[in-house]
């Protein structure tokens, strides 16, 4: 179906005159229309054309949704996909050095793996506007090819229970790596019981081996009540350098976190382990950083994978693909630690807020989701 874009503005600011709204010059750069779906994007030039056709609250675009009667409107502005865009180009840049460059040290399921992530990067890329990662699943299991799986697994996945690890998890799964899904569990404290429920329905809907691993998070549960830090930052090291440490045990090549901040060039990077006796110290291969990797005993290489990043992934993308998974929801980032470190120390609630802000910026969240996560914050005051 074919809409006629001058008409749709002049709907448009029907509905706002009928409303309250003054009447505005939007442009809208393009409208598609996906019958099957019965869904709408209206693509406009930039954000404040967007903000004009949702309106106050979405009182716009929720009557404009009814009044044509389709399922659903998604509006976006071009500017914000001109910055995605960018984005995927170098995450599909380097992905491409990353295998070219590998390819002679990897084996055979990690190669095919990576270049179905390369693939469905590239249909992203040529269907910026419209492209749905459940449909495109979807359409792939009903139709004659899929993805390869790769024999043994190419990838463990960080699985916490939210939206972002089970997204990683359902998409590691579809594009070939036949994951193991691992939960660092340092108790209730940060891995509460309605987290665990959804790591099991998940790890069995999809077929996948899934363990937990306890850790000891003592000193750090009682250095945070104490004031001495924000918790979230080493919590993130503990979790690595387990998983790490598990992905060199049992030889498993890649680690995939659901990290929706490392794109373009820092999707994809090597990790060194340098175990001895003492401790396990994890460092990063730098590009012009001369490493020992030849040393067995001491260096040990794994790859990181930041898996939404690589695609720039939002977190409404995010979550049309899990919410067929009919998983629990969460409001806040859902640590219990983290929300009794916020009560105690009401000033650490800057670098959770800090965090929040760097997503907006790189377009992971919208405004209104960002606001909604600041303002959990303070009702648990």
């Amino acid at each position: 179906m074919v809409y006629d874009v001058n008409a749709l503005l002049n709907h448009i600011n029907k509905i706002r005159r009928e409303i309250g709204h003054e009447e505005v010059n939007i442009d809208i750069k393009e409208v598609l229309y996906d019958n099957d779906a019965n869904e709408m994007w209206i693509i406009t030039n930039d954000r404040p054309d967007k903000s004009a056709i949702i309106g106050k609250g979405g009182w716009v675009v929720g009557r404009l949704r009814e009044e044509l009667e389709i399922g659903s409107i998604h509006v976006e502005s071009h500017s914000d996909f001109l910055q995605k865009e960018y984005r995927m180009n170098l995450s599909l840049n380097k992905l491409n050095s990353f295998v070219n460059e590998n390819k002679e040290n990897l084996d055979y399921g990690t190669f095919i793996a990576l270049n179905n992530l390369i693939d469905i990067l590239k249909i992203k890329l040529d269907n910026l506007y419209s492209f749905n990662f459940y449909k495109y699943f979807k359409d792939l299991e009903e139709g004659p090819y899929g993805y390869f799986e790769a024999e043994k697994p190419a990838a463990i996945v960080a699985l916490s229970g939210g939206t972002d690890s089970s997204f990683s998890l359902i998409l590691a799964k579809k594009l070939g790596f036949n994951p193991i899904a691992i939960t660092v569990d340092p108790g209730t404290i940060i891995l509460p019981n309605q987290f665990r429920h959804n790591i099991d329905k998940l790890v069995e809907e999809l077929d996948v081996p899934h363990e937990y691993i306890e850790v000891d998070y003592s000193e750090l549960v009682q250095e945070s009540f104490a004031g001495r830090f924000h918790p979230c930052g080493r919590c993130s090291k503990i979790i690595e350098e387990t998983l790490y440490k598990y992905a060199l045990e049992n030889d498993v090549p890649i680690v995939i976190f659901g990290d929706m901040l490392a794109t373009g060039s820092q999707c994809v990077t090597e990790q060194v382990c340098n175990l001895d006796e003492s401790e396990d110290e994890i460092d990063e291969i730098g590009k012009n950083e001369p490493t020992d990797v030849d040393n067995e005993a001491n260096n040990n290489k794994v790859i990181r994978l930041n898996l939404p990043a690589s695609l720039s992934v939002s977190k409404s993308e995010n979550k049309s693909l899990t919410v067929h998974y009919n998983l629990n929801k969460f409001k806040g980032f859902g640590c219990p630690l983290l929300y009794e470190v916020h009560k105690k120390f009401p000033h650490m609630k800057r670098y959770s807020i800090q965090r929040i802000l760097r997503e907006t910026r790189s377009g992971v969240l919208e405004p209104g989701e960002a606001l909604d996560l600041i303002w959990s914050f303070y009702k648990t005051d």
